[in-house]
Formats: structure tokens, sequence, C-alpha cells
């Protein structure tokens, strides 16, 4: 009992390069099957502008109007290939219709290969080579970059492999191939392996941030006192109250939240991701396009018993939490260190461990844009236990 495979996600493809795609995935559901999806969509630089969604509890049924954010040189979307990768995260259909436990456990981690890069130092390099890492659907791990004085950079990408293809030296060698082909005079070399234990011992957290830069970085309410620190938020100007509304008599199964709130990249993902760490799932919900820059959500909840939200703190803090990641879905410290200056980017990541997409790409390419050239670079993962999970990526940089 069950439906084709091939039927469980379609993509709709709009009849211009103007009107949106929409994906639908009609599949059993599993626990925290839509912010999985969500992901995948921000990994392949779609944006979602429209939603319609609804489970219960055994079977759902999502469909997403989605439009590509950027457009590039290098980065062209793969439809087949984000088919293939919806489809891996979605619970196989040919099963009988109650919902088999094992779909909720966790799959192993990916593997992670070490991509040593040498060339010819230039402008926009890094964010060059993560475009094309982008485009082959690679997840950048953990970074160090190196620049000598004569001119040349030695990048060492700690990579994990959207396809799981990476154990095949085909697609290791298509890779290093592929970024020769490109670079071609400026590459020096490149080699594609499973990283070693060099990868786990270097994810010493103090080594990244000290007590005062962390505290700073990750406090709910950010400092408002000149320094040489200077925290910023994600808008030039202070960013617009997010109101969520709690509704527990309109539905006797489910907690209603009203949202409203500034529209954003991933906007629908950080809500997805909040629940999904929570324990908590959406049951029903439905959204249009953003008016005048802001979002409307009306988002029907329930916890994994399927009964509403009824514990005061649990609801709490699921409502603090979700207005905490559309106030400050990035955090953001710039630094003086003598002739550099420093640029740190936090942001959340998922209890399981995966990182919030595309943002390592997205601020390489922002320093491009402003002509700054990016002397050293740390990236990492981290776990901060009073307060919670994070990425931080170091930058040193020269204007």
């Amino acid at each position: 009992m069950g439906i084709p495979a091939d039927d469980v996600v379609l993509i709709q493809q709009g009849n211009s390069p103007h009107d949106p795609t929409i994906i639908t995935v009609n599949c059993p559901d599993k626990s925290g099957l839509g912010c999985d999806l969500c992901r995948i969509i921000l990994e392949f630089g779609l944006h979602i502008t429209r939603a319609d969604f609804q489970t219960d509890g055994k079977w759902c049924y999502i469909v997403l109007w989605v439009v590509q954010l950027q457009h590039s040189n290098f980065l062209r979307l793969d439809w087949d290939s984000l088919k293939n990768r919806l489809l891996s995260v979605s619970p196989p259909c040919l099963i009988p219709l109650y919902h088999d436990q094992k779909l909720n456990g966790s799959s192993a981690a990916p593997s992670v290969y070490l991509l040593k890069f040498c060339c010819v130092d230039r402008k926009g390099l890094l964010h060059d080579v993560t475009e094309l890492l982008t485009e082959l659907e690679f997840t950048i791990q953990r970074l160090k970059v190196m620049t000598t004085p004569d001119g040349k950079v030695v990048d060492l990408f700690f990579i994990t492999d959207g396809r799981e293809l990476l154990h095949t030296k085909k697609r290791r060698d298509d890779t290093c191939g592929y970024l020769c082909d490109v670079f071609r005079e400026y590459c020096i070399g490149c080699e594609l392996q499973l990283a070693g234990p060099e990868c786990d011992n270097q994810r010493n957290f103090s080594s990244l941030l000290n007590l005062a830069v962390a505290e700073e970085l990750f406090s709910c309410e950010l400092s408002g006192k000149e320094s040489c620190m200077q925290a910023l938020r994600t808008a030039t100007t202070s960013p617009e109250k997010a109101i969520v509304t709690v509704d527990n008599l309109l539905s006797p199964a489910h907690t209603l939240l009203q949202i409203q709130c500034v529209d954003q990249k991933g906007l629908f993902y950080d809500i997805l991701r909040t629940s999904k760490d929570l324990n908590i799932q959406v049951a029903y919900g439905r959204f249009s396009s953003s008016i005048k820059g802001y979002r409307n959500m009306d988002l029907f909840f329930q916890q994994r018993d399927g009964k509403k939200i009824l514990d005061p703190k649990l609801l709490k803090s699921f409502c603090s939490r979700l207005k905490e990641e559309m106030l400050h879905p990035l955090r953001v410290i710039i630094t003086n260190r003598g002739p550099d200056t420093e640029l740190l980017v936090a942001n959340p990541v998922e209890l399981c461990g995966k990182g919030r997409p595309r943002v390592f790409y997205d601020v390489t390419l922002a320093l491009k844009k402003l002509g700054i050239c990016i002397f050293s670079v740390r990236v990492q993962y981290l776990h901060l236990a009073f307060i919670f999970h994070n990425v931080a990526s170091n930058f040193f940089l020269r204007c």
C-alpha cells in the first residue's frame, strides 16, 4: 500500500523565469520532516514565498512555492538533484500506512573529507571557491585559510557531500578536475581525501572565542555601549517587533500561533527548526507571500503525543525562541586586531548538528561585493551548552 516513488516529490517549474516553482511532497510523516525539506531547499539557493501543509501524524502533504534568490555565472540549479535530495529525506511510501517508529531515528553523520586547494590569491577568491563547492552540493563544516607572503593561498576545506558520493574515486576526481578547470592557470594544486583525526582535534571552542566575546555575541540583550567591539543586527535600523499570539481555545487538539514579523531568508526553516528541537510539530499551516516585506502566518502546533501545548513553561520557551530567531537570525561582531579587522558571525544549528544553509556562502558574497580581502578564516561548528547550538565563523579582514 502506498504511492509510486516518482509521485512523492513533484516539481512544477513556472512558465517564465519570474514565476515560482511549485514543489509538492506527499509521503508518510516523520519527526522534523518539514525542517529537513526546507533546509535542502535553502541549500539549493531557493526562497519559500508561499506554503500549504498538513499532517495527521502519519501522512503529510506539503506544497511549497519557491523562487531562486541569486543568479551566478557558476551556480546553476540542478532540479533533478534537488528532487533526489528531497526524496532522500522523505520516508518511503511503499509501506503500510501505520507509522514505523524507526523513521524517527537519526541517520548516521556523513563522513567528513578534507579538500586542500592551493591557488594564486586574488580578491573574491574564497567566495568563488565556495560558490563552486555549493554548486557541487558540498557543505563546508570547517575551514582554514592561510595566505603566504608571495601572494598564494592555501585553503583547507572540511566538507560533507549532500549526494553522499565522496567515497567514490570518480566523485573526488571530478571535483578536483572541476576546480582546476575553472581556475586554470591560477590553480596550483588540489587534493581531496577522507579527513583524519585532525578534524576532531580542532573543535575546541576556546580557540575561537574568549568568554567576553561569547557573552556579547550570544546575549539576548545586545549591549549598546561603545567599544572596539560592535554588536550588529541584521539590518541597519532596529528590527521590527516579532509578535507571537497564542490561542489554545480555537481548536480542541491544536495550539494556534499567529505570527507577525519582517520577512527574511529562511524564515519558515527557522520556525520549523525551532519546533523540531523542542519536539513540537506543525499539524496544519498556510501562509501567502509577504506584503510590503512583512509576513503573517497562522500555524497549528501539537506535541509529539498529539496533544496541544498546555505546559506554560514549554509554551513560553517556544514563543521566546521563535521571537529570538525572527529578530536575530544572525549574530555579528566586528573588532580590531592591530592592522587587521576581525569579523565574527554566529547563527543557530539544529540539535542534530546540521547548520543553517549557505551562511558561509552569503557572508563571503557580501565581503566580495564590498571589495574586502579576507586574510585568514576559521570556521567550525560548536555547541554552547549554556545558550544553544551555534555555528561560528572567524574572518580576518584587510580593506
